[in-house]
């Protein structure tokens, strides 16, 4: 009986941490945006009414916790951006709505993206895991319909990177500059990805926008957004 309460006080405690550094990274995020990309650990601490200390228990150092702000980033974006993309549309409009949903979180978030994208103090990239975790969801998706459509379904995890590679530098690159407005650089992004699919496969004489069957909506939905890799 001692074993199993022990084992009960056990998985409690892990998912008391799960929670609180859940809390904390949301902590994270509501300071990098009010103080940007440069903000300190004592300045998170500070928003989650913490003290250094407390949080250093939950996360090794400023790297950790950055990682996992990217964790959470690259879920916001995964959640938001297949939920756009397996919407009842056209395969056009299915493009144009997930590059749009993509930037949308950029901008609801900016501090954090930019931290996230470029402006972390060395180290790994915090990024990293998550751009491989959409990556792997996008090749799916496009893996799926790529068979449904009878084309070359060895393309998908290439492609899958390249969209995601594509996304995140462009993606840096507008919350930088803002030379363009969010409109306009959903539009340019939307159309180069578009073309960039539907031209590799109209030369295997596929056509993209056979996609457009409602159809083709059920069978991916069920692979939804919080799916776990």
């Amino acid at each position: 009986m001692s074993g199993v309460k022990g084992d009960g006080r056990t998985t409690r405690w892990e998912q008391h941490r799960v929670e609180r550094r859940a809390e904390f990274v949301q902590a994270a995020v509501r300071a990098i945006d009010t103080l940007g990309p440069d903000v300190s650990i004592a300045d998170i601490a500070a928003e989650a009414g913490v003290s250094k200390p407390v949080l250093y228990r939950y996360f090794a150092d400023k790297g950790e916790l950055h990682t996992a702000v990217g964790t959470w980033g690259a879920d916001l974006v995964l959640e938001r951006v297949v939920a756009a993309v397996l919407a009842p549309a056209s395969a056009r409009d299915r493009v144009t709505a997930g590059v749009t949903a993509y930037l949308d979180t950029l901008a609801e978030h900016p501090q954090a993206f930019l931290l996230l994208s470029g402006h972390h103090a060395g180290g790994d990239d915090p990024l990293a895991h998550g751009k491989n975790v959409i990556a792997a969801k996008l090749a799916r998706l496009l893996g799926d319909a790529l068979r449904r459509l009878g084309g070359d379904a060895g393309a998908a995890e290439p492609w899958a990177h390249a969209v995601v590679g594509l996304g995140a530098s462009v993606g840096q690159w507008w919350l930088e500059r803002r030379t363009l407005s969010r409109a306009a650089v959903a539009t340019y992004l939307g159309d180069f990805i578009w073309h960039a699919l539907s031209g590799t496969l109209a030369e295997q004489g596929v056509t993209l926008a056979e996609l457009d069957l409602p159809a083709d909506v059920a069978p991916l939905r069920a692979r939804g957004p919080k799916e776990k890799s």
